[in-house]
């Protein structure tokens, strides 16, 4: 009896559970990944192969769907690349770097309503975009700002939920100690925030440039909002555009050829910023 009781209390080999978490990962990656395939397959077919239904061999028409669709039909999808790359990029930089320095003066510094403003930021959170659409479309009208990216810009660097993440980041690897010793030694308010405390911040500042630049990338509510010139539309707004042309001109091969041009620069934004959530997250750790 006692020996089936420790059996019992034991429960699987470790050789039992790893197999079972591999094969649950397995699942969970090709459940993800299967919806990209789709696309991909889809991207390389005709616009009759599509009505006939779905197969998983692809075609051979994936050059054509991105010769008449993207580089030579009648939208400018190269430069909408080339905005929404810019548009992307800017956001996640200026988003990451004024979001970490919130979270570390909020973090560092002792003031009077230090509470207050954490609560009133993460309370920002609460607001909804389409909320303020309407006063933001009336300021942008005034500013004489339409089409142009500045509005799509300036607003992503105020970001509730990314000073959140780095500010809960920071309590957790940025010792207080560590600041007044950069002090002491004669180290300046800047200096100390960018040669180290962004430094200790660079797997959370990876994560969170990763997930700004994915949301700047899909975004499309304000763009349609502000942008009415076809130079100077982002990649959602065109794809967009693609989609509901009317029938004669409507291709699905287009629009799939389209989906996976867009898919590539995110893809190779995820694996430039990777290594830093993977390889560096024993960065901000400091030895006591």
């Amino acid at each position: 009896m006692e020996k089936n009781t420790n059996k019992k209390a034991k429960g699987l080999p470790i050789g039992a559970r790893r197999a079972i978490a591999y094969a649950v990962l397995i699942l969970v990656s090709l459940l993800c990944l299967i919806w990209f395939y789709i696309l991909f397959i889809n991207a390389t077919r005709s616009k009759g192969e599509l009505t006939r239904g779905f197969t998983p061999i692809p075609s051979t028409h994936l050059i054509q769907n991105l010769k008449n669709g993207v580089f030579h039909g009648t939208l400018p999808f190269v430069r909408g690349m080339l905005n929404s790359l810019f548009v992307a990029g800017c956001s996640a930089v200026l988003c990451t770097y004024f979001s970490t320095m919130t979270a570390y003066a909020i973090h560092v510094y002792n003031f009077r309503f230090k509470k207050f403003m954490s609560t009133f930021i993460l309370a920002v959170m609460m607001i909804p975009t389409q909320v303020t659409a309407l006063g933001f479309l009336q300021l942008v009208g005034k500013m004489k700002l339409e089409d142009n990216f500045i509005p799509l810009i300036v607003p992503a660097v105020a970001a509730p939920v990314t000073y959140f993440y780095m500010k809960q980041y920071m309590e957790s690897t940025l010792p207080l100690s560590l600041i007044e010793a950069a002090r002491i030694d004669g180290s300046g308010e800047f200096r100390t925030f960018n040669t180290i405390t962004l430094p200790l911040m660079k797997p959370a500042i990876a994560v969170q440039a990763i997930f700004t630049f994915v949301s700047s990338w899909n975004n499309y509510f304000i763009p349609a909002l502000v942008l009415h010139k076809d130079k100077m539309k982002t990649l959602p707004i065109l794809i967009a555009q693609l989609r509901s042309a009317d029938f004669l001109k409507f291709n699905m091969g287009h629009v799939y050829a389209a989906i996976a041009f867009s898919i590539f620069p995110v893809i190779v934004v995820y694996l430039i910023l990777s290594k830093y959530i993977v390889g560096g997250t024993t960065l901000g750790g400091v030895k006591g």
